[in-house]
C-alpha cells in the first residue's frame, strides 16, 4: 500500500468511527510535496476551522518576539507592561506555560451565554478574577492568562492583537488561510451521543479572549506551523518570524501537566508530548477546541527516519470526537515508519584544526570515561558508554578567549571547557565544569592508577 493510501485509510477511519461531519488533515516534510486531503460534505482543502486554542502558540511566539527585541522580559511582572487593577504581581513567563495559577476563564459564565467580553470589560472586571493556585505551583490551564499577554503585545506594538498577528506572523509566514475572521467557515456540530443527528454549533465570537482561541484556519496552513515549531531552521532559516534558538527554548519543558503520570508536558505557550516506545521523540504543538470544532497541530522532533520539518495537522467539524486530536500523533509515526527520511550518504570532512587535535580521544573525569571528537565544524563529548542515539555536548569557541569554549547543547549546557596545554602545546588537561579531567583514570587528590 502506498504511504498516501495509508494516510488517507486512517482519516477515512477516524472520520467514520469518529462520526464527525467534516474532518480535513495534512502532512507536511520537507522532502515530499504537501498531503493533504479531506472527507465530508462540502469541505475542501480551502476549507476553513475553528482552531481554538492552536491560537495559543501564535500569541506566545509574538510574546517571543517581543522579549527578544527587548521589550519585555519573562520575569517582568505583566503590571509593568499592561494597566491591569488585580494579578499585576503575576510574570510573563509563568503566564506562558500556564504556571500563574490564574482562574481559566474571564470573570463570568462566558460558556452558557457565549458573550464574551471586550478589552475594556476584560480589564475592568480583571480584579473579579481568582487566583485559584500559588503561582508557580503547578500546572493549571488558563485561557484568560494568554488573552491577557495577547494583549499585552498589541500595547507594545501600538496597535491590537489581530494586528500585530497578521503583520508579525500570518504576512511574513504566508500562512494566507489562517484568519481571526474566516471567508470560508465551515459550520461547526455536537453529534448526538445516541443518534446520527448533527447540531450546528452557534457562531460566536471570543472578543478580547481571542488570542487564546479565535483562529481559524486549514489543515495545510497548520501542518506548516506545526513543521515550524518543530523544525524552525527548515522552515525560516533566517528568523524572519522567530529565532530557531527561541523556537528550541519554547520547547523546553517547564512543567509536566499532571503530578503522578509525567506523560506530557508544557513549555513556553506548547504543548510536549513525548512519545512512548520512541526513543527520544517528542512531538510538539498544541490541541484546540470551540465549540462544534476540535484541532491539533504538531511537529514530531528526534527519532530515527524523521524527515526535516515534519507536521502534521487535522481539524474537524465536530465538539465531540477527541479522534481529530489523536490523529495527528498516528500519522507523524505513521510517516516515520512507512515513509522514512531518506539515508544521507557519510562523506568525508575537513580535518580538525591543528590545535586541537590533541584534544581529541579518550578522556577520564569524575571516575568516568569520555570521549572527545570533532564533528561538523565543532568539538564534541560524550561518556564513552552513552548510547548512540544520545546526543552529544557540543562545544563553541568563546570569542577573545584562547583554550575556551562554551558548552552550548547536550551535557553540562552553559558550562565552560578551558585547555590546559604543556610546553609543547599538546592538551594535558581538560578541565569542564570546573571538574578536571585526565588521560588516565585518578582520583580526585590526583591519585593515578
Amino acid at each position: 500500500m502506498k504511504v498516501s493510501q495509508r494516510y488517507e485509510r486512517m482519516v477515512r477511519q477516524t472520520q467514520a468511527e469518529a462520526r464527525i461531519p467534516a474532518l480535513s488533515v495534512a502532512v507536511h516534510r520537507a522532502d515530499r510535496p504537501l498531503w493533504t486531503f479531506q472527507v465530508g460534505e462540502g469541505v475542501d482543502a480551502s476549507s476553513q476551522f475553528r482552531m481554538g486554542s492552536i491560537t495559543k502558540t501564535f500569541t506566545c511566539v509574538l510574546v517571543l518576539q517581543c522579549r527578544d527585541e527587548g521589550l519585555l522580559d519573562l520575569d517582568d511582572q505583566i503590571a509593568r507592561h499592561l494597566p491591569v487593577k488585580a494579578h499585576g504581581e503575576l510574570t510573563i513567563g509563568r503566564m506562558l506555560s500556564h504556571l500563574s495559577g490564574l482562574q481559566r476563564e474571564p470573570f463570568g459564565d462566558v460558556w452558557d451565554t457565549m458573550q464574551a467580553p471586550d478589552l475594556e470589560g476584560l480589564l475592568t472586571q480583571l480584579d473579579r478574577a481568582e487566583q485559584v493556585l500559588r503561582p508557580g505551583l503547578r500546572f493549571h490551564y488558563s485561557n484568560l492568562a494568554i488573552a491577557l499577554l495577547g494583549h499585552l503585545v498589541g500595547r507594545l506594538r501600538g496597535g491590537t492583537w489581530a494586528e500585530v498577528l497578521q503583520d508579525r506572523i500570518l504576512d511574513p509566514f504566508g500562512l494566507s488561510d489562517t484568519a481571526v475572521t474566516p471567508e470560508r467557515p465551515v459550520t461547526g456540530y455536537q453529534v448526538d451521543a445516541y443518534s446520527d443527528y448533527a447540531h450546528p454549533e452557534p457562531p460566536a465570537d471570543f472578543g478580547a479572549v481571542g488570542p487564546a482561541a479565535q483562529l481559524w484556519s486549514t489543515a495545510a496552513d497548520l501542518a506548516r506551523w506545526g513543521a515550524f515549531l518543530a523544525d524552525p531552521r527548515e522552515m525560516d532559516p533566517n528568523g524572519t518570524v522567530l529565532s530557531a534558538s527561541t523556537v528550541d527554548e519554547m520547547r523546553v519543558p517547564q512543567v509536566v501537566t499532571e503530578d503522578v503520570l509525567w506523560a506530557r508536558g508544557v513549555g513556553l505557550g506548547l504543548i510536549l508530548h513525548p512519545q512512548a516506545g520512541a526513543e527520544r521523540v517528542v512531538h510538539v504543538g498544541h490541541d484546540g477546541a470551540m465549540p462544534g470544532f476540535l484541532a491539533a497541530a504538531y511537529g514530531r522532533v528526534g527519532g530515527a527516519g524523521t524527515p526535516r520539518a515534519l507536521g502534521v495537522a487535522s481539524v474537524g467539524s465536530s465538539g465531540t470526537a477527541g479522534e481529530i486530536c489523536e490523529l495527528p500523533h498516528d500519522l507523524l509515526a505513521a510517516a516515520v515508519e512507512h515513509d522514512p527520511a531518506d539515508i544521507a550518504p557519510w562523506v568525508p570532512g575537513p580535518p580538525a584544526p591543528a590545535q586541537f587535535r590533541s584534544v581529541l580521544g579518550r578522556w577520564w573525569g569524575e571516575g568516568f570515561e569520555y570521549v572527545f571528537s570533532w564533528r561538523d565544524g565543532a568539538l564534541h563529548a560524550r561518556a564513552a558508554e552513552a548510547a548512540a542515539k544520545r546526543p552529544p555536548a557540543v562545544f563553541a569557541p568563546v570569542d577573545g578567549a584562547s583554550d575556551v569554549f562554551r558548552t552550548v547543547s547536550g551535557r553540562e549546557a552553559g558550562e565552560l571547557l578551558r585547555l590546559t596545554r604543556d610546553a609543547d602545546g599538546v592538551v594535558v588537561r581538560l578541565h569542564w565544569a570546573t571538574y578536571r579531567f585526565t588521560r588516565g583514570q585518578e582520583t580526585f587528590d590526583g591519585y593515578r592508577f
